[in-house]
């Protein structure tokens, strides 16, 4: 991908897709500097770095933007659910959205401010959001995730539009179903008003959901997101910018 080098930034990089993608980077010849609130995990490969940051505080993540320099892509991976099943909507309080809202969308927000300058000054590079399809449909599994979702993508049109003079593409990657803690947490809060009796483990309940919501009938894979972050970084990608890609078995289509 002649990406050899360049510096990319990974917002969400201790675990699931974030991760995935910052390992996209590093076996393309990158240099990696990986950021996640918690980083209690396992040092990324080779001469990836890992950092402690909030992306809900913009001090934080403007810290990290002025201490860098030549960022050329930056990605952010970052994502909460409300720990609640959403359906009807009325189940959740309304104080349950603060935090969703926190983290899927003005962290993005504050990651977009902090690195604009960066970029622009670059010259050229990307930023990527990573979205759900859930901001595409309206899911009522956690509508406060769905609603930040779909906030996030807005933004994204937005910021391309903004940046595109600039030779700065913004694009988004919404995943389907991906075996992550996210989605763990969607199956726990799931179960939570059912009888005993009627509780399914979560490889039944997440087999169950892929057919009835999947075309293809399959699990999404981080390393195919991490594919298209990769693809969407280099100069294969020069024409795309504003766009949001589905990588979720065809579930987007299906709905």
């Amino acid at each position: 991908m002649n990406l050899t080098n360049k510096r990319v930034v990974v917002f969400g990089a201790a675990r699931g897709i974030g991760r995935a993608i910052a390992e996209g980077f590093i076996a393309e010849h990158c240099q990696v500097e990986g950021f996640d609130r918690d980083t209690s995990g396992p040092p990324l490969s080779g001469s990836g770095s890992m950092t402690a940051c909030d992306v809900t505080s913009y001090a934080q993540v403007r810290s990290v933007a002025d201490a860098l320099t030549g960022v050329a892509h930056v990605i952010y991976s970052v994502g909460i659910g409300s720990g609640k099943f959403g359906f009807p909507f009325w189940n959740l309080e309304p104080e349950d959205w603060a935090r969703v809202l926190e983290v899927n969308l003005t962290g993005a927000v504050n990651v977009a401010h902090a690195f604009a300058p960066k970029l622009i000054a670059c010259g050229e590079g990307s930023l990527l959001f990573l979205a759900s399809v859930a901001g595409q449909m309206g899911s009522q599994t956690d509508p406060p995730y769905s609603a930040a979702k779909a906030g996030l993508i807005n933004f994204m049109q937005c910021a391309a539009k903004d940046l595109a003079p600039h030779g700065v593409r913004v694009n988004a990657l919404s995943p389907g179903m991906v075996k992550t803690d996210l989605n763990e947490s969607v199956w726990r809060a799931s179960q939570g008003n059912r009888p005993p009796e009627q509780r399914q483990a979560y490889s039944a309940w997440a087999e169950e959901k892929i057919r009835k919501v999947a075309p293809l009938g399959r699990w999404q894979e981080p390393a195919e997101l991490a594919a298209m972050a990769v693809f969407l970084a280099s100069a294969h990608a020069r024409n795309i910018t504003g766009q949001t890609i589905n990588i979720d078995g065809g579930q987007v289509m299906h709905a």
